[in-house]
């Protein structure tokens, strides 16, 4: 079983939309039985779910506690691929989880304040000795932000090549518990989700394991140059 995790200490990312997004396109792509854990306790993602009318991908309810235990037992019943939504914190829990996963998404909005807030989750999971992946998330097409986002982070780790633009669709279609592949007339979007996973399906399969690194002194001048640029 492969395990990918969705983390960012900043709130508003996507993460939860892109979990379930990349769940259903991983399943719609025969990488399953997928299978999804909220460790959120707002559980949102859970809500998605629960207003779903597809069966696939499964969600399991878990608690930190039997985490380990669980993500067993799920390797037993065959499960192919586990996506894990995670809350905004660097807390035990994310950190629980962490350990656990096979390679982790940041996902990161074009703007100085999420940028700014990606290097403790970026140290968390070098520490860790686990790779990571950024992707750059409802990016608006052709602004100038978008292009040095695209600069600044792919000095600093991978940066999955496939932008997810601002689409409207994406918010509506989650409302019914659906994604935009579900979504009549959303093909933009639903391309942008099928080039994400094509990506993140490629590094799951490559990923080897990492030693475990101190503290990345290279994350320094990424701040440095955010907070001289306002």
């Amino acid at each position: 079983m492969q395990v990918l995790v969705l983390a960012s200490r900043k709130g508003g990312s996507g993460k939860t939309t892109l979990a379930g997004h990349l769940a259903v396109e991983a399943e719609r792509r025969g990488a399953g039985p997928v299978a999804m854990i909220d460790i959120d306790p707002q559980g949102s993602l859970a809500d998605w779910w629960n207003v779903r009318e597809a069966a696939a991908p499964l969600f399991v309810r878990t608690a930190y506690p039997s985490l380990a235990r669980d993500l067993e037992r799920l390797r037993a019943q065959g499960i192919k691929l586990l996506i894990v939504d995670t809350p905004p914190s660097l807390g035990d829990e994310v950190r629980a989880v962490v350990r656990q996963a096979d390679l982790v998404a940041i996902p990161t909005r074009p703007s100085p304040h999420d940028l700014r807030s990606i290097g403790a989750t970026v140290d968390m999971v070098e520490q860790l000795g686990k790779g990571l992946v950024f992707i750059i998330n409802s990016a608006t097409r052709n602004a100038r932000i978008t292009t040095e986002t695209v600069t600044l982070l792919s000095q600093h780790g991978p940066l999955v090549p496939a932008v997810i633009h601002h689409r409207v669709d994406f918010a509506s279609s989650m409302i019914d518990g659906r994604t935009v592949m579900e979504l009549p007339g959303a093909a933009p979007a639903a391309n942008e989700v099928g080039q994400l996973w094509d990506y993140l399906s490629q590094r799951l399969n490559t990923q080897e394991r990492r030693p475990v690194l101190p503290r990345l002194p290279a994350l320094r001048p990424m701040r440095e140059a955010l907070s001289a640029t306002g």
